[in-house]
């Protein structure tokens, strides 16, 4: 049987918490690892509504792309924080990736760019952390309690690979130890040499779950000090530490459109594909509305103070969830054309995408769409 683990192991690698900006707040957000899990259901915000169709729909945990916690709370009660307040008397979970989600590669920022048909696309802002997100836990145990171990780790989101669980390799071998004075080793007396046949127990954990899952396994060690390795891995393609993989991961994208369209085309196009019926568009004082667009951006969310990034990449064209009236302004004075359709309508459309990587990952899980997630704000 799955549960709450399962899924925050999963979504971590997906969406890799070191890759989110370091302001965000990524993760399992509420609720216990150990709960069991059938049914998720994914929106961009966990609002009242949403909530109520948790019930409905029999849900056990929400991806919810924007955090509902964002700093910390004085308090959680009825009336100062009434959705989260509910979600952990129901015993529902909520995790939340938001700008992890959105610089990972077929993350948010790419699912944006598909809807202008962008190619070789590199990131506006490349990442910092082009690494895996993941990392190599190495303890040595007795024989005796490997299994204890060993369920500890999973149970805290270790031993994840891919659409597998419970994953580990496991060599025996011989420790030596002496203890110091003051020690109570398990196994022999403290001030003499001794040496015990110990098994290596290695398995993948995500970074953002060794804090738990490094706990779990000191628990339930039966040692007084666990030899604990820590392994951080490099991204898919980097064959040693002198190699860095390319920068793919990062917030925005810029890129070549397949076909060049004009302005008029892209904003149609647009409103086709994030099923709005109307967007903001500012560009400047008598530019052609059939100009050809060659070279496009774009940046999900609150990404319009980031059109400079795009000009100096080229862009003449930027895609965006919502801008600031004077970037607006000082982008058309330099020949830019920029589209804003509201912040969560620019992220909506990752919400499918991400479910079918859940489903991959997990193909047992009932992963749902909300359908009372929307944009608060709408043009009458």
């Amino acid at each position: 049987m799955m549960n709450i683990a399962n899924l925050e192991s999963a979504m971590n690698e997906i969406a890799p918490p070191s890759l989110a900006e370091e302001w965000d707040n990524v993760g399992l957000l509420i609720g216990g690892r150990t709960a069991s899990l059938r049914r998720v259901l994914l929106c961009i915000d966990f609002t009242p509504a949403v909530l109520a169709e948790t019930i409905t729909k029999k849900v056990q945990a929400v991806v919810a792309y924007h955090p509902p916690i964002f700093k910390p709370l004085a308090k959680v009660t009825a009336q100062a924080t009434p959705v989260v307040h509910q979600a952990i008397r129901a015993g529902l979970a909520v995790y939340s990736p938001h700008t992890a989600l959105d610089a990972v590669p077929g993350g948010t920022h790419d699912a944006l760019a598909d809807v202008l048909g962008l190619a070789d696309t590199t990131p506006l802002e490349p990442s910092a952390d082009v690494g895996t997100g993941l990392c190599k836990v190495v303890v040595f145990v007795q024989p005796d309690n490997l299994s204890a171990v060993a369920e500890a780790a999973w149970a805290a989101g270790g031993g994840r690979v891919g659409g597998y669980d419970r994953c580990s390799f496991q060599t025996r071998g011989l420790g030596t130890f002496r203890g110091l004075a003051g020690t109570n080793p398990t196994v022999g007396v403290s001030g003499l040499d001794e040496r015990t046949e110990e098994i290596r127990l290695e398995f993948i954990a995500p970074r953002a779950s060794l804090p738990a899952v490094l706990s779990a396994v000191r628990q339930a060690h039966s040692y007084e000090e666990p030899a604990i390795d820590v392994m951080p891995l490099l991204a898919h393609g980097a064959h040693n530490a002198d190699e860095t993989p390319a920068p793919r991961c990062g917030q925005g994208r810029v890129g070549r459109l397949v076909s060049p369209a004009t302005v008029d085309a892209l904003v149609r196009r647009i409103k086709r594909r994030l099923g709005v019926s109307r967007v903001a568009v500012a560009r400047s004082v008598g530019s052609a509305r059939t100009a050809k667009v060659a070279r496009a951006a774009v940046g999900a969310g609150s990404f319009g103070s980031k059109f400079r990034a795009a000009l100096s990449a080229g862009a003449t064209f930027f895609l965006t969830g919502e801008m600031r009236h004077y970037d607006a302004l000082a982008a058309a004075q330099q020949g830019m054309t920029c589209v804003w359709v509201g912040h969560s309508n620019s992220e909506r459309i990752v919400l499918p995408v991400l479910r079918d990587r859940l489903l991959c990952a997990l193909p047992k899980l009932d992963v749902l769409l909300s359908q009372t997630d929307r944009d608060p704000m709408t043009i009458e």
